[in-house]
Protein backbone atom coordinates (compact mmCIF):
# COMPACT_ATOMS: atom_id res chain seq x y z
CA UNK A 1 0.00 0.00 0.00
CA UNK A 2 2.79 2.38 0.98
CA UNK A 3 4.56 1.77 -2.32
CA UNK A 4 1.43 2.58 -4.34
CA UNK A 5 0.98 5.89 -2.55
CA UNK A 6 4.69 6.65 -2.94
CA UNK A 7 4.45 6.00 -6.69
CA UNK A 8 1.67 8.57 -7.01
CA UNK A 9 3.67 11.24 -5.24
CA UNK A 10 6.82 10.33 -7.22
CA UNK A 11 4.89 10.57 -10.49
CA UNK A 12 3.59 13.99 -9.49
CA UNK A 13 7.10 15.21 -8.66
CA UNK A 14 8.46 13.79 -11.93
CA UNK A 15 5.84 15.71 -13.88
CA UNK A 16 6.73 18.97 -12.11
CA UNK A 17 10.50 19.00 -12.22
CA UNK A 18 13.21 18.57 -14.82
CA UNK A 19 16.13 18.22 -12.37
CA UNK A 20 15.07 15.06 -10.55
CA UNK A 21 18.68 13.88 -10.01
CA UNK A 22 19.52 16.76 -7.66
CA UNK A 23 16.19 16.30 -5.86
CA UNK A 24 16.91 12.61 -5.37
CA UNK A 25 20.25 13.52 -3.78
CA UNK A 26 18.47 15.76 -1.27
CA UNK A 27 15.71 13.19 -0.73
CA UNK A 28 18.32 10.48 -0.04
CA UNK A 29 19.67 12.56 2.82
CA UNK A 30 16.15 13.29 4.07
CA UNK A 31 15.34 9.57 3.88
CA UNK A 32 18.24 8.77 6.17
CA UNK A 33 17.02 11.39 8.62
CA UNK A 34 13.39 10.25 8.48
CA UNK A 35 14.40 6.63 9.10
CA UNK A 36 16.10 7.50 12.38
CA UNK A 37 14.13 6.32 15.38
CA UNK A 38 13.90 9.73 17.06
CA UNK A 39 12.56 11.43 13.93
CA UNK A 40 10.12 8.59 13.23
CA UNK A 41 8.69 8.98 16.73
CA UNK A 42 8.09 12.68 16.12
CA UNK A 43 6.55 12.08 12.68
CA UNK A 44 4.15 9.47 14.09
CA UNK A 45 3.26 11.51 17.17
CA UNK A 46 -0.30 12.85 17.30
CA UNK A 47 0.83 15.51 19.77
CA UNK A 48 3.07 17.34 17.26
CA UNK A 49 1.10 19.23 14.64
CA UNK A 50 1.53 18.47 10.95
CA UNK A 51 2.75 22.02 10.42
CA UNK A 52 5.54 21.65 13.00
CA UNK A 53 6.58 18.31 11.47
CA UNK A 54 6.76 19.91 8.03
CA UNK A 55 8.70 22.90 9.37
CA UNK A 56 11.17 20.52 11.02
CA UNK A 57 11.88 18.77 7.70
CA UNK A 58 11.98 21.98 5.64
CA UNK A 59 14.32 23.61 8.19
CA UNK A 60 16.84 20.86 7.48
CA UNK A 61 17.07 21.90 3.83
CA UNK A 62 19.50 24.49 2.53
CA UNK A 63 18.10 27.97 1.92
CA UNK A 64 18.86 27.70 -1.80
CA UNK A 65 16.93 24.42 -2.15
CA UNK A 66 14.62 23.93 -5.09
CA UNK A 67 11.25 25.61 -4.43
CA UNK A 68 9.46 22.70 -6.09
CA UNK A 69 11.04 20.30 -3.60
CA UNK A 70 10.14 22.51 -0.65
CA UNK A 71 6.54 22.78 -1.87
CA UNK A 72 6.48 19.02 -2.42
CA UNK A 73 7.55 18.42 1.18
CA UNK A 74 4.90 20.87 2.36
CA UNK A 75 2.25 18.93 0.44
CA UNK A 76 3.50 15.71 2.04
CA UNK A 77 3.24 17.39 5.44
CA UNK A 78 -0.28 18.68 4.84
CA UNK A 79 -1.38 15.17 3.88
CA UNK A 80 0.47 13.58 6.82
CA UNK A 81 2.75 11.63 4.48
CA UNK A 82 6.23 12.78 5.56
CA UNK A 83 7.04 9.23 6.60
CA UNK A 84 6.76 8.25 2.91
CA UNK A 85 9.91 10.18 1.96
CA UNK A 86 12.10 7.02 1.91
CA UNK A 87 9.58 5.12 -0.24
CA UNK A 88 9.20 8.06 -2.63
CA UNK A 89 12.99 8.35 -2.87
CA UNK A 90 13.24 4.66 -3.70
CA UNK A 91 10.70 5.04 -6.52
CA UNK A 92 12.46 8.13 -7.91
CA UNK A 93 15.87 6.41 -7.74
CA UNK A 94 14.50 3.39 -9.59
CA UNK A 95 13.07 5.74 -12.24
CA UNK A 96 16.43 7.51 -12.66
CA UNK A 97 18.22 4.20 -12.97
CA UNK A 98 15.75 3.02 -15.58
CA UNK A 99 16.18 6.21 -17.63
CA UNK A 100 19.97 6.07 -17.53
CA UNK A 101 20.08 2.25 -17.81
CA UNK A 102 22.53 2.23 -14.89
CA UNK A 103 21.73 0.17 -11.83
CA UNK A 104 23.26 -0.56 -8.46
CA UNK A 105 23.57 -4.04 -7.04
CA UNK A 106 24.99 -5.85 -4.05
CA UNK A 107 27.47 -8.71 -4.09
CA UNK A 108 27.32 -10.76 -0.90
CA UNK A 109 30.11 -13.20 -0.08
CA UNK A 110 32.28 -14.42 2.77
CA UNK A 111 35.46 -13.28 1.00
CA UNK A 112 36.07 -9.95 -0.64
CA UNK A 113 36.59 -10.14 -4.39
CA UNK A 114 39.41 -8.26 -6.07
CA UNK A 115 38.60 -5.15 -8.13
CA UNK A 116 39.48 -7.09 -11.27
CA UNK A 117 37.04 -9.93 -10.47
CA UNK A 118 34.34 -7.45 -9.55
CA UNK A 119 34.84 -5.63 -12.87
CA UNK A 120 34.62 -8.94 -14.76
CA UNK A 121 31.37 -9.78 -12.97
CA UNK A 122 29.95 -6.33 -13.80
CA UNK A 123 30.90 -6.80 -17.48
CA UNK A 124 29.26 -10.23 -17.54
CA UNK A 125 26.09 -8.80 -16.02
CA UNK A 126 26.14 -6.00 -18.59
CA UNK A 127 26.41 -8.53 -21.43
CA UNK A 128 23.54 -10.52 -19.94
CA UNK A 129 21.18 -7.60 -19.15
CA UNK A 130 22.29 -4.84 -21.52
CA UNK A 131 22.46 -2.49 -18.53
CA UNK A 132 25.40 -1.01 -16.69
CA UNK A 133 25.49 -2.43 -13.17
CA UNK A 134 27.69 -1.09 -10.37
CA UNK A 135 28.21 -3.68 -7.64
CA UNK A 136 29.10 -2.98 -4.04
CA UNK A 137 30.46 -5.75 -1.87
CA UNK A 138 28.96 -6.83 1.42
CA UNK A 139 30.53 -9.45 3.68
CA UNK A 140 28.29 -12.24 4.93
CA UNK A 141 28.70 -15.76 6.26
CA UNK A 142 27.36 -17.17 2.97
CA UNK A 143 29.58 -19.95 1.59
CA UNK A 144 29.49 -18.76 -2.00
CA UNK A 145 28.33 -15.68 -3.91
CA UNK A 146 25.01 -13.88 -4.13
CA UNK A 147 24.34 -11.00 -6.53
CA UNK A 148 21.23 -8.84 -6.05
CA UNK A 149 20.02 -6.10 -8.39
CA UNK A 150 16.55 -5.33 -7.05
CA UNK A 151 15.49 -2.80 -9.66
CA UNK A 152 16.16 -5.30 -12.46
CA UNK A 153 14.76 -8.24 -10.54
CA UNK A 154 18.05 -10.13 -10.66
CA UNK A 155 19.13 -12.53 -7.95
CA UNK A 156 21.96 -14.94 -8.71
CA UNK A 157 23.15 -17.39 -6.09
CA UNK A 158 26.25 -19.60 -6.22
CA UNK A 159 26.41 -21.70 -3.09
CA UNK A 160 28.83 -24.56 -2.44
CA UNK A 161 26.14 -26.35 -0.45
CA UNK A 162 23.67 -26.11 -3.32
CA UNK A 163 26.23 -27.45 -5.82
CA UNK A 164 26.91 -30.40 -3.48
CA UNK A 165 23.20 -31.14 -3.18
CA UNK A 166 22.70 -31.01 -6.95
CA UNK A 167 25.69 -33.26 -7.52
CA UNK A 168 24.37 -35.82 -5.01
CA UNK A 169 20.94 -35.71 -6.67
CA UNK A 170 22.51 -36.25 -10.08
CA UNK A 171 24.53 -39.23 -8.83
CA UNK A 172 21.43 -40.76 -7.19
CA UNK A 173 19.45 -40.42 -10.41
CA UNK A 174 22.28 -41.98 -12.40
CA UNK A 175 22.33 -45.12 -10.22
Amino acid sequence: MEELIAKRYATALLSLSKDIASMVDVLNVLSEVVEKKEVRVILKSPIVSAEKKTDMIVAGLAEDSDKTLINFIKVLGENKRLDLIPAITKVLTANLQKESNKYEGILKSSKELSKEDLTKLEKTLKAYTGSTIKLTQEKTDLDGLRVLVDDLGIEVNFSKQRVKEQLIDFIKKSL
